[in-house]
């Protein structure tokens, strides 16, 4: 067994490519048992090195730790986000609660912290240079703010909190597959779907027969609240059947785990010495203070309100009511933008099918700006059929890594669109990077176009971003790779990315009728940029609505002010009208049931940062878009001086370096049309 198993040894595989082909479900646990002791052990080495502490004998050797751990964590993760089955599930729920435990081993360990604290001490005076210093400094940083410096009483229960925290976070994620899974609505009839673009239908019924209903139609669930679909559905009826599964599924099971792990997470953070667990997070991001994120989110609200409430006055008079629900608007904004601007969404799709948005758009816009090219690698087996291999090439022709694109949905995928790494960059272990792209785009009959929205470009050229921070990471230590930076800095340069779906040279090449190959008529792209102020109040109100519902949960002290499990809706409707976002044609982009972002993947008291990293993009895109020099030049200093840079920088830093001075809130205003 001990041979046999994959992740013992690195992979053979170019860019140690994990040997996809040869791991099965048994290797896991074997490997993750094995990974844990042999870190352990490593780390008790450090701790018990002969002589004083060293950046070499103790902070480096640190950095080499772990590696079969890290090889089968990231593949195993990866595996039960984008193609889980039974087996990984039970697995799950044994594996997360021990590798939590194993971090507070890691991390809690006093003699590895007392050569850590000995050396953070006496840190300008040991003669390292920038991303030394930093790489200490995170590890003194990490173990202080995870309780090192608590007493062992503390820590004890510290460990029983973060154990339990660990496996609802695995059971929210489980149970919201299940609840998005049961909410799907099954049709009889395709006159149902009357409204639907033919391929979108004919994509439903592939998803009725990939799901065990042949010969109906099946409308499953995105991951936010306002289904994509509300847009065209001509039956009101239907609409509203739609939008109150989506708006209510996991409220059931989720909703008492939500109250659970916010109480979890309050106590943790008065245990580490903060009023409440957003303040615990916000010390170690950009923001700094809840504070600082409070005085974003109130400046945004009220223009944003102002917007959404013309926005549902227009709707409501198109539609010939007083007021517009939440499951019309969709519908009616898609008919206020044809009459305002001559723009129908659903003929924008023939003129974005997949592949070519994918090669003739992402990559090619890589290309213009940072001169890096991608090429399809059949011959290197992933981890799903869907899920296709490119090697990436620098502008010189030098290798620099593996790209995966995984697009489309399936059962035993979750939802959302995310970027995970396979192998993460650094200088000091040889390793090139190896990420992945998820996508959950509905699979159409074999042999026919995969049509996106707009807004399934936007996501793809958003996911990019993330995986181009992956792959331009420069750095020697693994801890600062990549995007392996403040939760509320990571989302900056991938919506930075953004900007180049409509960016005309860009847009000009990709979107091409997928039958007739003539290009999409050139008012169509200035009617497109038009159109989108109109929406962007309600786009601003649902994203702060959700941002407001995960700092409320977050904010929350241990002293006995948490909801009962069964005031979660109450809870989330004061929430809002507390923040005035209390609108009720607009619901949160993601409610309590269903928000996995804070409950399970790592935006706890963090969602704002969407907002925050958006008020960076909107100046470095002004910046791209006005400093005088060629995208290319640009793209250069974008990469060099901040996406290159990983953690091994203060972000903020990072950001002035390439655009000169702090960032400036009015770009953000203008981008949406949010005057007041």
């Amino acid at each position: 067994m001990t041979t046999s198993n994959p992740f013992f040894e690195p992979s053979d595989l170019p860019y140690e490519l994990p040997p996809f082909a040869r791991i099965r479900n048994d290797h896991f646990l074997p490997a993750l048992t094995r990974g844990m002791a042999d870190q352990l052990a490593e780390v008790a080495a450090i701790g018990a090195c002969a002589g004083p502490p060293t950046f070499e004998n103790t902070v480096e050797a640190l950095e080499r730790s772990g590696a079969v751990l890290g090889r089968v964590c990231r593949v195993f993760s990866n595996k039960a986000a984008s193609d889980t089955d039974e087996e990984i599930q039970a697995l799950e729920i044994e594996i997360t609660p021990r590798l939590a435990a194993h971090e507070d081993l890691l991390l809690l360990d006093s003699a590895l912290f007392g050569r850590l604290d000995a050396l953070h001490a006496q840190r300008e005076q040991l003669g390292l240079d920038g991303e030394q210093l930093r790489l200490l400094e995170r590890h003194h940083t990490l173990r202080v703010r995870a309780g090192a410096r608590l007493a062992p009483e503390q820590q004890r229960r510290l460990r029983e909190l973060n154990a339990h925290i660990a496996a609802l976070c695995t059971e929210f994620d489980q149970n919201l597959r299940v609840a998005t899974a049961d909410a799907a609505l099954v049709l009889d009839r395709a006159e149902e779907l009357a409204g639907l673009p033919a391929d979108q239908i004919a994509a439903a019924a592939e998803n009725a027969r990939a799901l065990g209903h042949p010969g109906k139609f099946v409308l499953s669930l995105k991951n936010f609240s306002c289904q994509t679909e509300l847009a065209a559905l001509e039956d009101p009826a239907l609409r509203e059947r739609l939008l109150a599964a989506s708006l209510g599924r996991g409220i059931d099971s989720n909703g008492p785990i939500a109250v659970t792990l916010a109480r979890l997470r309050a106590e943790r953070a008065a245990l580490l010495g903060y009023p409440s667990h957003a303040a615990w997070e916000v010390a170690d991001r950009t923001a700094g203070t809840t504070d600082a994120v409070e005085e974003l989110l109130g400046r945004l609200v009220a223009p944003a309100v102002a917007n959404a409430e013309r926005e549902g006055a227009a709707l409501a008079e198109a539609a010939g009511v007083a007021q517009i629900r939440a499951a019309d608007w969709q519908y009616y904004s898609e008919r206020v933008r044809k009459e305002r601007y001559d723009l129908d969404a659903a003929a924008l799709r023939p003129y974005l099918e997949l592949e070519t948005v994918l090669h003739d758009g992402v990559f090619h816009a890589a290309g213009l700006v940072y001169g890096i090219t991608f090429t399809r690698r059949p011959d290197l087996v992933s981890y799903h059929p869907d899920a296709h291999v490119y090697e990436v090439h620098d502008a010189d022709g030098s290798p620099l890594g593996l790209y995966i694109g995984d697009f489309h949905a399936r059962e035993s995928k979750r939802g959302g669109a995310w970027m995970n790494s396979l192998v993460v960059q650094s200088h000091l272990l040889g390793q090139r990077p190896v990420v992945v792209n998820n996508l959950n785009v509905a699979k159409p009959p074999p042999g026919e176009p995969v049509l996106l929205t707009w807004s399934e470009v936007n996501t793809l050229f958003h996911e990019f971003g993330h995986a181009l921070h992956g792959l331009f990471s420069d750095v020697r230590y693994p801890l600062l790779s990549g995007t392996q930076v403040p939760r509320d800095f990571v989302e900056f340069p991938s919506q930075v990315n953004e900007v180049w779906a409509d960016w005309p040279e860009v847009l000009a090449h990709y979107a091409r009728h997928h039958l007739t190959g003539e290009p999409m008529p050139a008012e169509l792209p200035a009617r497109l940029r038009e159109a989108e102020n109109f929406g962007a109040g309600f786009r601003m109100v649902e994203h702060q609505a959700a941002a407001v519902l995960d700092w409320a949960w977050h904010t929350l002290s241990a002293d006995g002010d948490v909801p009962g499990e069964d005031e979660v809706e109450a809870f989330e409707a004061a929430a809002l009208e507390r923040h005035g976002l209390a609108m009720a044609a607009i619901p949160p982009r993601y409610r309590t049931g269903y928000f996995a972002h804070i409950f399970n993947h790592g935006y706890a008291a963090g969602y704002y940062g969407y907002r925050w990293a958006e008020v960076l993009d909107a100046d470095t895109v002004r910046w791209f878009r006005e400093n005088g020099r060629s995208i290319r030049e640009s793209g250069e200093i974008f990469r060099r001086e901040l996406l290159a840079k990983g953690g091994s920088v203060d972000p903020l830093a990072a950001f002035r370096a390439v655009v000169g001075r702090d960032a400036e809130i009015g770009p953000l205003l203008a981008r949406h049309g949010l005057t007041g």
